[in-house]
């Protein structure tokens, strides 16, 4: 068939739904042969936790068109600089410190093979829980443990200082996703329920019918409805692939706790703090952090899960308060499907699939798939065949690096105070390609040359920082003189950056009310 492609019907609303109509409208806005439907169910209420983005977002939201002055102001944003890890490595009972921790920044480590080299033999001959990488290697731990924002108000729209990506709330997010991509990118969008999907005589879909607004036809559907899957899993059948043998997190319980007041100091990183089974999330907005507690129903109950989430949050506010607030329960199936792109269907979001929320994957999975539709976006049917194709041997790849690098976090603790944790280290729940990774780096760096995919979701820096914050082993590398005084001179390079920038950025609150009171400079 070589029927064009004009009529673009998304099925689903969401951060999936909006930021995929917002990249294909910015992008093709020039053709007026194309158009673009959100159909959005209007009892679907988003569920409004906190959630954390990669620095991709920056360009997303660069190339739809939305000012970042204007994401702080309505989306109750900060800014996210690192993952922090909290009693990962072992628990802290067990731990000459109260709590062992380590960063998984968004600044590259130290690039310098030779020093990267060195730093390792000087961790492996010291072994000691202070001497962390992230810290040696890169300066950005620093303006984590200080709250420090990552750049200045000088700084302009979306530039840096020191690379970030943002923690907002999730429902305001698509909330303003919807307000520009209607007001400004032309995108019609309609409040119905989806009553049923009608089908060409081929199998494509030809058009979906709905409850109050008739039939949308369309010759692209994206199916954004979430983990209902309603295009891809329901109609089309596409199998899933569940991954909880490997990933054993299924369930998740939230809770929104409020400041003490408008002053507290919103932290620069996300907190992800290990318990017997499980661990919690901690996210601060600008009004409020979202906290969770994400666990395996099959090694704790929902009560004792609850019991340990309130009794983390009283660390924080009283313990009164801690069981005052209102919890909500989320349930995972960890895993995606066989095919995310079938005839002339592609599913973006929890349609295609979902894992854990560790290491924040979920957002910039939407961002991903968005971009190649985007940018890839079939002009006849017959195009379709090879564009899906492609898309699915890209995002299929992208689905198994993020269970491989989840999973290395489980397998490198340390931890042997519950059988989760045991459980998570028994060689049959760990991917053949994990522990190939995991014999070859006892003998050489993680480097580019263990990611086969290109545009790989988690660079070896990521491995690095994971890897050496848990203080796996990796072959000592002895090193002359010379070596040494170069190691020297990037290593006070480093901490020189470390000390400078903690004396010239301000804190995330004191520059986010700047931002919102004076806005910023256009790029």
């Amino acid at each position: 068939m070589q029927t064009e492609i004009k009529k673009i019907v998304i099925v689903g609303g969401g951060t999936a739904g909006w930021i995929t109509a917002g990249r294909i409208a910015s992008e093709h806005k020039q053709n007026p042969l194309i158009s673009i439907t959100l159909i959005e169910s209007p009892d679907v209420k988003p569920i409004g936790v906190g959630e954390g983005t990669w620095p991709s977002m920056r360009d997303t939201l660069k190339k739809i068109g939305i000012s970042e002055a204007e994401l702080l102001h309505c989306c109750d944003a900060s800014f996210k600089q690192a993952s922090k890890f909290i009693n990962w490595e072992m628990n802290s009972k067990d731990s000459k410190s109260q709590s062992n921790h380590y960063y998984h920044p968004f600044s590259l480590p130290a690039t310098d093979k030779d020093f990267i080299k060195q730093l390792f033999t000087q961790h492996n001959s010291t072994n000691s829980i202070e001497n962390y990488f992230s810290q040696a290697a890169c300066y950005q731990s620093i303006l984590c443990e200080k709250n420090l924002a990552p750049k200045q108000i000088t700084t302009p729209e979306y530039g840096f200082v020191a690379n970030y990506g943002y923690h907002l709330d999730a429902a305001k997010f698509s909330k303003l996703l919807q307000q520009h991509c209607t007001n400004n990118l032309n995108v019609k969008h309609v409040l119905t329920h989806v009553d049923s999907v009608n089908s060409h005589d081929n199998g494509d879909i030809a058009s979906v019918s709905t409850d109050t607004c008739g039939s949308v036809e369309g010759d692209l559907f994206i199916d954004c409805t979430g983990a209902k899957s309603l295009l891809l899993g329901k109609h089309f059948n596409i199998p899933f692939i569940s991954k909880k043998s490997v990933l054993f997190n299924d369930s998740a319980l939230a809770i929104q706790v409020p400041y003490e007041d408008e002053s507290t100091p919103i932290v620069s990183s996300t907190l992800s703090t290990a318990q017997t089974a499980g661990w919690i999330w901690d996210i601060g907005l600008q009004s409020r952090r979202g906290v969770g507690h994400v666990y395996s129903s099959a090694h704790t109950s929902d009560e004792l899960a609850e019991s340990d989430l309130r009794n983390y949050i009283a660390q924080t506010v009283s313990a009164a308060k801690a069981e005052e607030l209102s919890v909500k329960k989320l349930t995972i199936n960890p895993g995606f499907h066989e095919k995310l792109w079938h005839r002339n269907c592609v599913a973006v979001g929890m349609s295609a699939g979902f894992i854990e929320p560790l290491e924040a994957s979920a957002l910039v999975m939407i961002e991903q798939a968005a971009k190649m539709i985007t940018e890839q976006l079939p002009v006849t049917r017959k195009c379709m065949e090879v564009t899906a194709k492609r898309f699915n041997k890209k995002m299929i790849a992208h689905w198994q690096q993020i269970i491989d690098f989840l999973k290395l976090h489980y397998v490198l603790s340390k931890r042997i105070d519950s059988p989760y944790w045991l459980d998570n280290k028994d060689n049959s729940t760990i991917p053949d390609s994990l522990n190939e990774m995991l014999t070859l780096w006892q003998h050489q760096i993680p480097s580019q040359y263990d990611i086969p995919q290109s545009e790989p979701l988690f660079p070896a820096a990521s491995y690095q920082y994971v890897l050496y914050g848990m203080n796996f082993h990796t072959k000592s590398y002895p090193y002359s003189g010379e070596e040494g005084k170069k190691m020297s001179h990037v290593s006070k390079d480093i901490q020189f950056k470390r000390r400078k920038l903690a004396q010239v950025l301000e804190p995330n609150r004191v520059l986010i009310n700047k931002i919102k009171q004076y806005g910023l400079t256009k790029i």
